[in-house]
């Protein structure tokens, strides 16, 4: 699986490094939140990468639901439990729980419909900030603190119709976003098809914290010095494989 190259086994334990998320999150997802910057203060290992090593490991289930209870820094030392069962949490070597998993129903674990469904999934994902959530923002008139942006997975669920399907392919479907005072929740869905049918939906939800009112100026700032940063990493990126 591509995956080996963004963990380590250290001791039994699944470890991941600042340097290795910070990859996952930038060649992978092309995703640039400052979080998972190698050298941020709150760095933390993304939550795509987490989710992709569940599918690794215990491979996709029919009905999947996923909590993001904690943050996961450099080097945490994570235990994946060899379990079958229903209800799973991943929790390091003092017994916190970063994710728990409840899943249900049949089981595909084709390593290359796996993988396809990562790489479409995490790729979806990446292009979450700006092109969904600023105009969510916006339409709420609310905007997170640029200076210390915190947007964090707080849960994801997935649903298959069917399980004979390949090459699977994500849709985002109309997200929406709910305000409570300095924090507020958006819900980001998807469908997934294969060739033109509806094989399965899903719901990530994310938490953006630390709200004040919207100013278009400042936003669209941020959102231009993201995107020259991304474009730049990735130019160089294809330059050096070239």
């Amino acid at each position: 699986m591509f995956l080996k190259e963004y963990y380590a086994i250290q001791d039994g334990s699944v470890a991941i490094s600042a340097a290795q998320a910070s990859m996952f999150a930038k060649e992978v997802a092309h995703d640039f939140n400052p979080l998972h910057d190698e050298d941020a203060k709150r760095f933390c290992v993304p939550g795509d990468l987490l989710f992709s090593l569940v599918l690794d490991k215990y491979g996709l289930s029919q009905n999947m639901h996923f909590i993001f209870s904690g943050m996961v820094g450099h080097g945490v030392l994570l235990n994946f439990p060899d379990d079958d069962a229903e209800k799973i949490d991943v929790t390091d070597n003092q017994g916190k729980t970063y994710l728990q998993i409840e899943r249900s129903g049949d089981v595909i674990r084709d390593p290359a419909l796996i993988e396809a469904l990562i790489r479409d999934y995490v790729a979806f994902s990446g292009q979450n900030f700006p092109y969904v959530l600023v105009p969510l923002l916006a339409k709420e008139q609310v905007m997170f603190n640029i200076d210390r942006p915190l947007v964090i997975y707080e849960s994801m669920t997935l649903t298959l119709n069917r399980m004979d399907f390949h090459e699977p392919r994500l849709e985002m479907l109309e997200p929406k976003m709910e305000v409570n005072g300095k924090r507020a929740t958006a819900y980001l869905y998807f469908q997934i098809k294969c060739g033109e049918e509806v094989v399965g939906s899903g719901c990530k939800k994310l938490a953006v914290s630390g709200l004040r009112d919207y100013e278009a100026e400042p936003m669209q700032a941020f959102v231009d010095e993201y995107l020259a940063r991304k474009h730049g990493y990735l130019g160089d990126l294809a330059e050096a494989t070239a």
